[in-house]
């Protein structure tokens, strides 16, 4: 009898565990758990800030338009490398909206998929995202690389990356707020 409970309740863990990582369920379940351990943003170290020194590069929004990475300087930029099958992505998403609608016509939002565009339209639209996203045309220069996803950056009007942050994290906080306050600021 105990040997038939122990059966079944292997089953009964196994499917969940495929279920978590198979199916869209589960998706939705990390990006849930992803809120909860979403951290806070700090700034870069002043003897770690790098400055940004390569603008040239070429993306094209959503809807087919040409930006050229040259019209961010000399401003503040948020840059935010995502996609769709990423839970710490969608998982910060919604608080990148919040951020944009209160700053996005004070500083340059950048949300740059590394994804497929139709499936990117599909995912914003069903969202009622209305951020600005991109895709890449040519390389991001090199001190914005992303080889994780989600990676975002903020810099402020001299080229410096003031944020690097790698994981999800909470982007409508006062912390970045305050942050983006005083770069607004100088």
């Amino acid at each position: 009898m105990r040997l038939k409970k122990i059966k079944w309740l292997n089953i009964v863990l196994i499917i969940g565990i495929v279920i978590v990582l198979f199916t869209p369920v589960g998706r939705y379940a990390r990006a849930f758990a992803g809120k909860w351990i979403a951290s806070g943003s700090a700034m870069v170290k002043r003897e770690l800030q790098m400055g940004v020194d390569n603008y040239n590069w070429q993306l094209v929004n959503i809807e087919g338009k040409n930006f050229n990475f040259e019209e961010a300087r000399n401003k503040v930029v948020l840059v935010n490398f995502w996609a769709t099958w990423c839970p710490p992505c969608i998982a910060e998403m919604p608080t990148l909206q919040s951020l944009y609608h209160d700053y996005g016509d004070k500083i340059v939002f950048m949300c740059v998929a590394q994804d497929k565009s139709d499936k990117v339209a599909a995912f914003i639209s069903k969202k009622g995202y209305d951020l600005p996203v991109y895709f890449s045309k040519t390389e991001a220069p090199s001190l914005l690389s992303a080889k994780l996803l989600p990676t975002t950056y903020i810099i402020d009007r001299q080229g410096k990356i003031m944020i690097a942050e790698t994981g999800s994290a909470d982007w409508n906080s006062a912390e970045v707020r305050t942050i983006l306050d005083g770069l607004l600021q100088e």
